[in-house]
């Protein structure tokens, strides 16, 4: 069962997710805050060539699947044209109301 966007206890999280899923990549940047940073299974990486690749052109979608640590941990299947569907971890560090840094892999 999938816990929806709206539903997601950290207002910061809640809005990174929502404008992942809506793929409006001007929203999604507009819930970081500038010179956010990100990792991918353990290894930091640049996160506008990431989202890009990852999220924004081939049309990643997360659908939640539980909330921790007050909900800046999460389990979701992330679904992309590239890779389909995976069962990824997110960690996120928000800072002002905003996300400073996200790390993400496989769970």
């Amino acid at each position: 069962m999938t816990i929806a966007p709206s539903k997601l206890s950290d207002p910061a999280v809640r809005a990174f997710v929502t404008t992942l899923n809506a793929g409006d990549r001007a929203a999604f940047l507009a819930t970081l805050t500038p010179g956010a940073t990100m990792s991918d299974d353990g290894s930091d990486r640049d996160l506008t060539e990431w989202i890009d690749r990852e999220i924004f052109g081939p049309h990643g979608r997360m659908d939640v699947q539980t909330e921790s640590g007050g909900g800046r941990g999460l389990v979701a299947n992330f679904t992309n044209d590239t890779w389909g569907e995976m069962r990824t971890a997110w960690r996120f560090t928000v800072d002002g109301g905003k996300i400073s840094r996200f790390e993400t892999g496989q769970a």
